[in-house]
């Protein structure tokens, strides 16, 4: 008999992979605010009586919560939406797989840290900066003081989903090429480490099934840019030859993007690596295989 899991805000990009990667061996419950899926039914998790009916009522052997406003000029604007949501109900969480005896599944985030230093591991004590950040580190604090069992894992710049649901750096640059632009500016001083939302739901996997509960940074191996990222973007297209990319700092985008962001979210998956459990693999490969997969139709190879 399969074992199930309660998948909690499952409508984006780290949905489509969790639901991809777990359906064949689990039997799974997919919930969303947005039903953009077939299998997805709709639940706000933010309510807390719903969100605990719901689960309790599937009777899984986990929960994961995987939903968050990750916008950080919305969660800027929006301090209270954003502690309900990304805070809030990961507390209501955390209160759900305590009564159920079940362990949590919490996404946590590279974007915790000041960026004062150039690489952070498990064990570096975070520095939020924004809402976003804040409201992702209280959540995390919590569930490791009061979840009986719990997977935090912190992800970086996220990549995967398509056109349809990655709202990330890598859809943003195809965006400008969709749009016709000749060349493209560049931020170069923002270090991080993207993560293959795919590579990410198939190392939780691995932990869940030998139960080794707790705090790991899962991101793909490789600490860069958003300059080389969008280079090795176009680079995957061929198309280095017909559009320019101008490095420029931050500033460039003030007004755009006003949240405060670290200088640095690079993470190495120090935990994993000391468990020999680290099965992400390099974001170039990561990278090249999520383009040619979600948008080989796009663009010449």
């Amino acid at each position: 008999m399969k074992k199930k899991i309660y998948i909690a805000g499952s409508g984006g990009m780290l949905g489509e992979a969790f639901y991809n990667v777990f359906k064949n061996d689990y039997e799974l419950k997919c919930t969303d605010i947005n039903v953009n899926e077939n299998w997805i039914n709709y639940l706000d998790f933010r309510n807390y009586d719903k969100y605990y009916k719901d689960v309790t009522n599937f009777k899984p052997d986990f929960l994961f919560h995987l939903g968050a406003y990750t916008d950080l000029e919305f969660c800027e604007k929006n301090p209270n939406d954003t502690f309900i949501t990304n805070t809030l109900s990961v507390e209501n969480a955390s209160y759900i797989s305590n009564e159920l005896d079940i362990p949590l599944l919490f996404i946590s985030t590279a974007g915790i840290f000041d960026g004062k230093k150039e690489l952070y591991d498990d064990w570096d004590m975070p520095n939020p900066l924004g809402y976003y950040a804040k409201s992702k580190y209280e959540a995390e604090k919590f569930v490791q003081l009061y979840c009986k069992r719990y997977l935090i894992c912190r992800a970086g710049w996220m990549m995967g989903g398509g056109l349809k649901k990655d709202k990330k750096f890598v859809n943003k640059i195809i965006n400008k090429i969709n749009d016709g632009n000749k060349e493209i500016f560049v931020v170069n001083d923002k270090l991080g480490t993207p993560t293959y939302t795919y590579d990410f739901a198939k190392n939780v996997k691995l932990l869940l099934n030998k139960e080794l509960w707790g705090l790991y940074n899962l991101v793909c191996q490789g600490n860069t840019n958003r300059f080389e990222v969008a280079k090795e973007l176009l680079n995957v297209l061929n198309l280095t030859n017909e559009i320019k990319i101008t490095e420029v700092k931050s500033n460039f985008y003030s007004k755009e993007y006003f949240a405060p962001r670290p200088p640095s979210e690079n993470l190495i998956n120090l935990k994993l690596n000391l468990r020999s459990l680290n099965i992400m693999r390099d974001w170039k490969i990561c990278l090249r295989e999520y383009l040619t997969k979600e948008y080989s139709e796009y663009f010449k190879k």
